[in-house]
């Protein structure tokens, strides 16, 4: 698949994933009426609605990473080069940030904000470490993009409800979470310690898969690989 091509699934999935993050939490709160679980349960369930069909739809486009931890992985398995690791970084931090934007014009508020959402503390660097580190291994136990879409969705819908930060998992998401002072929100001087918890997280979460999932290549038998040799026909004798 050339380039460009997935670059442009990489930064349509962030924005329309960074737009349905943020879109939703500005609807559900409007909605829910002051009552905070039931904004996160539709804040949630939207969420995991469009992971599932993002991944699904452009995973066999680009791998739908969306979130530099996971491009930052595949550059460590050897999957992606040095080089489209950095421009897929870009474009995924550029689409979350464009989705921001989206999400504002669609509810008719300031398009360029800073939020003030304090999100901070010991609990919520390591809820993110967990987020992004089950995420990961959550990643490398799938085998194609089908089994991908719900076993992710299903994680992050999970993990919106058990750790204490909700979930960010992802430094791009979380770069465009802090261009937005609504529900999803996160103040840019906290973004730095959630992407540094998240990177950590993602490192962990690889050498776990790598450990759990990852079959260890074996040696050719030589004495097999010489019989076939000696039997060849163009082999001489």
């Amino acid at each position: 698949m050339n380039l460009a091509r997935r670059l442009c699934a990489e930064g349509v999935g962030s924005l329309l994933l960074s737009a349905t993050v943020i879109g939703s939490g500005i609807m559900a709160e409007r909605l829910a009426g002051g009552n905070v679980a039931v904004a996160l349960l539709a804040n949630t369930a939207a969420t995991v609605a469009v992971l599932a069909v993002l991944i699904g739809m452009l995973g066999p486009v680009s791998g739908a990473h969306f979130n530099p931890a996971v491009s930052l992985v595949q550059l460590v398995r050897g999957q992606l080069s040095a080089r489209d690791t950095l421009i897929y970084g870009i474009v995924q931090i550029i689409g979350c940030a464009l989705g921001a934007v989206l999400a504002h014009a669609m509810f008719e508020l300031p398009l360029l904000q800073a939020s003030t959402h304090v999100r901070a503390g010991p609990a919520q660097w390591l809820s993110e470490m967990v987020a992004t580190g089950g995420l990961l291994l959550v990643i490398m136990s799938c085998s194609t993009p089908a089994m991908a879409s719900w076993r992710v969705a299903a994680w992050i819908g999970a993990a919106y409800w058990f750790t204490a930060s909700t979930s960010f998992a992802n430094p791009a998401i979380t770069l465009g979470r802090a261009l937005s002072d609504t529900f999803a929100g996160i103040r840019p001087i906290d973004a730095p310690a959630f992407v540094a918890a998240q990177g950590v997280g993602a490192l962990a979460g690889f050498y776990l898969g790598k450990m759990l999932f990852e079959r260890p290549q074996t040696s050719p038998d030589p004495e097999r690989i010489e019989g076939k040799r000696l039997t060849t026909p163009t082999q001489t004798p």
